[in-house]
């Protein structure tokens, strides 16, 4: 059987907002905040994966688990893939690569992935969720995904795929055939050690979408749908709105 390691890829240095894993949110680091989600889903271990010693430090203050790795990495794929080896994982292990920029994140949408891997041919796997909204599927900042009957994901975009003018979009909205990203990743440590030595591809340079790159070098990405939302924060904009939306929803996520 193979082991689940939660791996929480958290870098200081973002663009839109440094030291973003530090944010305080009433009380709470955001890592903080992941970190105690994610430790509700009964994986085999969880750990933080940071190239920044402050952020390492506040991990193992608040009691959790972390690693120090390299600051070159460009992906929190890459990071993960470091993980694996600095722990010494075994090929059949299944690393879930939890993002560390959605404190809210949902324990059951963790073990929801994890379901996927009772299939032997799962390889790697993601969430998706139904769009319906227009608005929501028209936002180049949400990727988009199409998927086969096998629910293997075919193409991400942050295009509207498959492509509509409004009054048809509508229709297909109402039936529930848009769908979204949802940007939790899991896969077998033999697999994430083979996407990690594959060189950036065509389609993941035009969308600026990683998973691309291993879709077009023949690797089937299974998807599993979850009706849950998440609240990823990206700027300090999104983290103050994460923070009314707390005030309001206290009893739902407090620890």
């Amino acid at each position: 059987m193979p082991h689940f390691i939660g791996i929480i890829p958290a870098r200081y240095a973002s663009t839109r907002f440094p030291g973003k894993p530090l944010a305080d949110i009433k009380g709470k680091s955001m890592i903080q905040r992941v970190y105690l989600r994610a430790a509700k889903a009964g994986l085999n271990d969880l750990y933080v994966a940071t190239d920044n010693d402050s952020i390492f430090k506040h991990v193992v203050d608040f009691g959790g688990k972390c690693l120090l790795t390299s600051a070159s990495h460009g992906s929190g794929t890459d990071r993960c893939n470091e993980s694996a080896s600095l722990l010494n994982l075994r090929p059949e292990d299944v690393i879930i690569n939890i993002q560390g920029d959605e404190p809210f994140i949902h324990p059951e949408q963790i073990q929801l992935l994890c379901s996927c891997f009772e299939d032997i041919h799962t390889h790697i796997a993601t969430l998706i969720k139904s769009i319906n909204e227009l608005h929501e599927l028209q936002n180049v900042t949400i990727p988009k995904v199409v998927i086969n009957k096998d629910q293997n994901a075919i193409y991400f975009s942050r295009s509207i795929i498959p492509f509509a003018n409004a009054e048809k979009a509508q229709q297909i909205l109402s039936q529930k055939q848009y769908y979204k990203h949802i940007g939790i990743y899991a896969y077998r440590v033999k697999t994430l050690r083979e996407i990690a030595s594959l060189k950036p591809s065509f389609l993941e340079q035009a969308e600026s979408l990683e998973q691309l790159r291993w879709i077009e070098n023949g690797y089937p990405i299974k998807t599993v749908q979850t009706s849950l939302q998440t609240i990823a924060i990206d700027t300090p904009a999104d983290l103050a709105q994460a923070i009314q939306w707390l005030e309001n929803n206290t009893t739902d996520v407090e620890e």
